[in-house]
């Protein structure tokens, strides 16, 4: 039936005066491959595989590898239990990294993605072949359910983690949506990517928030074989595994079996390598790798030991004073005991000057602050100068040094002036405050190796009449006490990344200090601190992510949270000689995975 003129027109008229009068639609942004940080990618979209691995590396054979303590759950998402070596490995991402990009992802379960000129929003589109290892597609409603599920019932640290997450929408089955809260947050679309993909299916039926040894469904390259519980777990290569001969994957997950085998201490298993129990070993023992690495299978080549340097920061690690205790409330006094840590000495005699004093979070890279504030930091510090140390803005912070003879009376007056001025006194040789209440606080270990460390500085902290002891403690319990935060002193580490942003929370902010399980474990709740926190998150390019790093690194290190302790900058690894890897290895990472058994 013909449509009267006058009606055609009226239609016309209206849909003239619509277009007129709405929005200008926005262009979508076209889909790409991959995603970085700051600048470009390195490798374009139709690369075949990354540098620093061997395309051509066989299959087969076996890696055996050691652990510390026991396990008693498969579930690495959850504050409860003690997770095994190696799950990591049954899960794919949405996106993988790059290890020779500072902060660089390509797409693995994702085959693209399309993100907002100003990282509102980002999109993923699922590969149409992915799969979990029973067959099963993933789709985006299970990318949905993974974010909602770490969000309820995971570890706290998630929800702190991803507090930033608007919205996680599913437009179809296989493209998914997510939307952050402002757009000052530009690590977030990479961070989204870094997660491993939970099948929905699987937990329809099942308690998340239990630790459990039923082993976990996952998309990964992997699966679980066999379980000896608390003592060996083995992964064995998913023969159908859906990702084998992905650009991202190609000449990676070269054993057809991953094994953990867990001993008491780190003393045993070193014995047990060089016994041929277990295939790898990175050493972190500087006595260990100068005297121990020795005899027949080392002389004649059976064993080989290697160093390989990396470009990473080093991040920090020391002895963390809880200030959620009175004791190390105040800064004069966290500030007195670092004079009681003599690294010279301690590097000379136990270490065979094998280390490097840190004095930075972020040691070993261009965003420690080891100069004074240029003016484009003091800019980003000017709105903080009345909350923060003087010293920020006028000197170079180190850590006490000493000659090395071990005679540090020197730094240990030093302590003692600075002791006095937090209004303790010497009493009968002990350190007591205004009510005669001595000082007396304890270093919790869970490693029995770290005593020797631990010691001689606790012999410097009875010179200043300071009650300090050791308590050393089992894996579950330690890990149960540093969720708790309930410890006075506690050797720790904060690893950095490349590209430093969200994790920065999780270590430093107020909203981390009180949250079990955080690794906020000084307690730090300080509105100066925050504000450099967001301030790094928010970075708009690289340039501005070292000036706010940098920024950061100083007011933590005049707040003497830490007393530092040392670091180094390569792999001390061995091998028995069945093993090999690429000639090539990755600038940030050891590249484990891209190993090979020898045919």
């Amino acid at each position: 039936m013909a449509v009267p003129l006058c009606s055609a027109y009226r239609s016309m008229a209206a849909l003239f005066l619509f277009l007129l009068l709405a929005p200008p639609l926005l262009a979508a942004p076209a889909g790409v491959h991959g995603i970085a940080m700051h600048g470009g990618l390195k490798y374009p979209a139709d690369f075949a595989h990354f540098d620093y691995v061997n395309p051509d590396a066989p299959k087969g054979g076996r890696l055996r590898e050691s652990a510390i303590g026991t396990f008693d759950s498969l579930n690495p998402f959850i504050i409860k239990g003690s997770v095994a070596e190696g799950v990591g490995l049954l899960y794919d991402s949405l996106m993988a990294r790059s290890l020779d990009e500072p902060f660089s992802q390509y797409g693995l379960l994702a085959q693209r993605l399309r993100v907002a000129p100003d990282r509102r929003w980002i999109e993923f589109d699922l590969r149409p072949a992915a799969r979990f290892s029973d067959g099963h597609p993933v789709t985006a409603d299970d990318v949905v359910f993974t974010f909602d599920i770490l969000r309820q019932q995971g570890s706290p640290f998630y929800k702190s983690y991803y507090a930033a997450i608007e919205s996680v929408t599913a437009l179809t089955p296989t493209t998914v949506r997510f939307e952050f809260e402002d757009s000052t947050n530009r690590e977030l679309p990479l961070i989204v990517g870094e997660v491993p993909i939970l099948p929905q299916h699987f937990w329809a039926e099942r308690d998340f928030s239990t630790p459990s040894l039923e082993p976990p469904l996952g998309s990964g390259p992997y699966q679980i074989e066999r379980i000896d519980p608390g003592r060996t777990i083995v992964y064995r290569r998913n023969p159908d595994y859906w990702g084998g001969e992905l650009a991202v994957n190609r000449g990676r997950f070269n054993f057809e079996q991953r094994q953990y085998d867990y001993y008491r201490d780190s003393t045993v298993a070193l014995e047990a390598f060089k016994a041929g129990e277990y295939d790898f070993r990175t050493e972190f023992s500087s006595k260990a790798w100068a005297t121990a690495y020795t005899g027949a299978p080392f002389d004649d080549g059976r064993i080989i030991t290697e160093e390989i340097k990396h470009h990473n920061p080093v991040g920090m690690q020391g002895f963390v004073m809880n200030t959620r205790r009175p004791l190390f409330s105040q800064p004069e006094v966290r500030q007195a005991l670092a004079y009681a840590f003599d690294f010279e000495w301690t590097n000379d005699n136990l270490f065979y000057g094998a280390y490097t004093r840190t004095h930075s979070y972020f040691a070993n890279s261009e965003m420690a602050a080891d100069a004074l504030p240029t003016p484009a930091e003091l800019e980003i510090l000017e709105p903080i100068r009345e909350r923060v140390p003087p010293q920020v803005f006028t000197q170079v912070y180190r850590a006490p040094t000493t000659d090395g003879s071990g005679r540090n009376r020197a730094q240990l007056r030093q302590a003692l002036r600075l002791l006095q001025q937090a209004g303790w006194r010497l009493e009968g040789g002990k350190l007591v405050d205004a009510n005669g209440t001595p000082f007396r606080f304890e270093i919790l270990l869970v490693q029995k190796e770290f005593e020797r460390v631990v010691s001689p500085f606790i012999r410097n902290l009875e010179r200043l009449g300071i009650d300090a002891s050791i308590r050393i403690v089992d894996t579950s319990q330690y890990i149960n006490r540093l969720r708790q935060f309930d410890f006075d002193m506690v050797v720790a580490s904060f690893g950095q990344s490349t590209s430093p942003g969200n994790e920065q929370r999780d270590y430093w902010h107020s909203s981390s200090a009180n949250l079990p399980g955080s690794r906020n474990l000084a307690g730090i709740q300080d509105p100066a601190v925050d504000y450099l926190v967001e301030q790094l998150i928010a970075a708009p390019n690289r340039e501005q992510l070292v000036l706010r790093a940098r920024a950061l690194d100083r007011v933590l290190q005049w707040n003497h949270y830490v007393i530092p302790h040392y670091h180094i900058d390569r792999y001390r690894i061995a091998y028995w000689n069945h093993l090999a890897h690429p000639e090539t290895t990755p600038r940030y990472d050891l590249g484990l995975d891209t190993w090979w058994a020898k045919p």
